[in-house]
Order: C-alpha cells, then structure tokens, then sequence
C-alpha cells in the first residue's frame, strides 16, 4: 500500500505543488501547503474506493487542504500577490509575463473561484470540475465564464 500511495504521489507531484503554490502566502510556504496535503492525502488513502480518477481525488484532498488552512489562518494572513514571478521572468519571454500576469490575478480571486480557475487552467472536464468542487454542472459552466470575465475586467483596470 506505501508504494502504491508514492508512486500516486510522484505522479501526481506537480499537481499538488501547483494547487499548494497559488495557496501560498507569506507566512505559509508552499512547501508546508505541500507537506500538509500529502499528509491528509495519506490519511484518506486506504479509505480511496476508486470510484474516481486518482487525479480528482487528489485536487479534491489538495485544494481541501489548501483552503481550510487559508481558512484557519485567514484573520492572521493574507493571500501573497504573485507580482515577485515578473522579477525573475526574462522581459523578453513575453509568454511568461503574461503567465506570470495571470497568476497574480488568480492570486486576487475568492477561494472556490481560485479553485474552479486553477481546474479549468489544468484542462479538467466541467464534469470533472464539477465532482471536485461539489458544485453541479450548470453551476461550474456559469461560475468559469463569470471568473474569465472578472479576470479580464481585473486586468483592464491594471493596464
């Protein structure tokens, strides 16, 4: 069972990492987001009846994670903006500026909106988004129009 559950994990590594990342805050690395959702994803392992994609289950636990830690420290935290990425971003790799652009609006958005984006960014299914966030089908495909407007309407303002 431990080698089935690591090799779930290191197949699965950079879709935990990049849940924990948009997650991470100052005081809260995402390394520590990373360590707990592994943990819990451990915890809940022998209980996964495969009713699901393995992927699913995991974004589920991950993002879980993610929020009810954003959730219990949120009077002493606040959501880091990923503005430091364009530092390190070579000016002329225009892709990664408007990458980097992005993740720093979804850095600005609520929770389950932050989830439902990062899903939809990851080519999940609506149906598939939809079992991970609890939310139904017609709510996912209303909610990821709403957010791509926001998000254009946010980076209107900026420019």
């Amino acid at each position: 069972m431990e080698q089935e559950f690591m090799q779930m994990v290191r197949v699965y590594e950079r879709v935990i990492y990049k849940v924990c990342y948009l997650y991470s805050t100052p005081d809260v690395t995402v390394n520590d987001l990373y360590q707990d959702a592994v943990l819990n994803l451990w915890r809940a392992f022998p209980k996964f009846r495969r009713e699901c994609k393995p992927s699913t289950w995991i974004y589920r636990i991950a993002l879980n994670t993610c929020i009810s830690f954003i959730r219990k420290e949120k009077h002493t935290l606040e959501l880091v903006s990923l503005s430091h990425l364009s530092d390190r971003i070579e000016e002329d790799d225009q892709t990664e500026i408007m990458l980097a652009q992005l993740y720093r609006l979804i850095a600005r958005l609520g929770e389950l909106e932050k989830s439902i984006i990062l899903l939809y960014l990851e080519e999940k299914s609506y149906e598939e988004i939809a079992e991970i966030t609890g939310l139904t089908l017609t709510n996912v495909a209303t909610r990821i129009n709403r957010i791509k407007s926001k998000l254009r309407t946010m980076n209107n303002k900026e420019e």
